[in-house]
């Protein structure tokens, strides 16, 4: 009888959870392997057209691509880590801020909680007002303290930095929140005999804060840094196709895009693809490794 039940239980189990793997197959493994064998094909054109099979010749040709395949790989790199760097500074700063209570502690969190709540869209439109060269209100700020007026977006040299700040902007406020969740999760004793031994408060966090901190940082950081190499919607908002006229701002994903819907390359636009899937695989098991290394 108890063996009749396991067994009903098992079935119930996986009857109960069928339709999850049924959507999971269709939604993600699908589109994946579909990506991958177009990949291999000469797709051009129209995706149901006629194809031939052309097995590496893609990513022969991307990798090969040293005028935008590269140097989208290196702006996205340069993009992620710039971003997600100066990301995690500021959202120490404010957590270790918000970290005791004091009076407007709730007002502080709603106001943080502002640029999280706009897309990336509305976002990068609503700083290309601030940042235009003729009526922002940016370079107004600028002249006040004697600073010639910026071409911002509209520079091939300053484009990209500028992304960097706009995208620190929005989502500095999320690794704020998820180190400031990890550390109401410390105990406070450490810190306290810490400062009974007569560590200084700069000691007591390189020390005792940072190292108990560990596994939430490096968390914060698969999160951010998956979620930055994906960033497509501010760089087209404000770009446009190409990254811009001189593909000042083009990275790996607006390149793919380009290739896809620009010259209908669907072929050469799966391989970029599938080599930018397998290098956010291969950064989120580094970041990962180091997470189980530090929570060790």
């Amino acid at each position: 009888m108890a063996r009749t039940l396991e067994q009903e239980n098992r079935r119930l189990k996986w009857t109960m959870i069928a339709p999850a793997v049924v959507f999971i197959g269709l939604m993600v493994v699908f589109p994946l392997a579909y990506t991958a064998w177009l990949s291999l094909t000469d797709a051009f054109g129209a995706v149901n057209a006629d194809t031939r099979f052309l097995g590496l010749t893609n990513y022969t040709d991307a990798l090969g691509d040293t005028r935008r395949f590269w140097p989208a790989v290196g702006r996205t790199f340069v993009f992620t880590v710039a971003a997600v760097v100066l990301e995690l500074v500021l959202g120490m700063a404010l957590a270790m801020l918000l970290r005791r209570p004091f009076r407007g502690m709730r007002w502080m969190r709603t106001i943080l909680m502002v640029p999280l709540l706009a897309t990336p869209v509305a976002v990068g439109v609503v700083w290309m007002l601030i940042l235009d060269p003729t009526v922002g209100i940016a370079n107004a700020i600028l002249g006040l303290v004697g600073i010639p007026p910026q071409p911002f977006l509209g520079s091939v040299a300053q484009s990209l930095p500028t992304l960097i700040l706009i995208d620190v902007w929005q989502w500095t406020p999320m690794m704020t929140l998820l180190l400031l969740a990890g550390l109401t999760t410390l105990p406070e004793e450490p810190e306290e005999a810490a400062l009974v031994d007569g560590a200084s408060a700069w000691q007591r966090f390189r020390l005792v804060t940072l190292p108990m901190l560990g596994t939430t940082i490096v968390t914060a950081l698969v999160l951010r840094s998956v979620d930055a190499l994906k960033t497509f919607d501010l760089i087209y908002a404000t770009k446009g196709a190409g990254g811009g006229s001189s593909y000042e701002a083009e990275t790996l994903n607006v390149y793919a895009y380009g290739i896809t819907f620009d010259y209908s390359e669907y072929g050469l636009a799966a391989a970029v693809l599938v080599l930018f899937t397998v290098l956010i695989i291969g950064i989120v098991v580094v970041l990962r490794l180091r997470s189980e290394k530090a929570g060790s």
